[in-house]
């Protein structure tokens, strides 16, 4: 099964839905406002994808933090920042089984979740 993970009011979440209703993908949405997320989950998806690719610096919430947070950042200090503020995870960020993972709506996600 699918997951995908975000926020309900996300444009891009919302795009990603439709497209996997449209062509029956079956997934599950996990909102990461509501539900949050674990280091472990995290870890994983830095592990598939680097920490680079999984924090969202153009976010409204990395905007919000301090120097101090956002200045030299290392892949334990992203996780961390991660998991404290789950709004910091691109998204959606879709895991496709154990060994897919994927941040954003992108043509090479879009490709391999919708071909099945």
């Amino acid at each position: 099964m699918l997951n995908l993970y975000g926020l309900k009011n996300c444009d891009s979440c919302r795009k990603a839905m439709k497209a996997l209703d449209a062509a029956h993908v079956p997934y599950e949405f996990k909102d990461v406002r509501d539900q949050g997320v674990t280091k472990t989950q995290v870890s994983r998806w830095v592990k598939h994808l680097g920490w680079e690719n999984v924090l969202n610096t153009r976010s409204t919430t990395w905007r919000g933090l301090s120097a101090a947070e956002k200045n030299d950042v290392d892949e334990k200090q992203a996780i961390g920042l991660m998991v404290d503020h789950p709004t910091l995870i691109k998204r959606p960020l879709i895991e496709n089984g154990a060994t897919q993972v994927f941040a954003g709506w992108t043509k090479e996600a879009q490709d391999s979740v919708l071909s099945g």
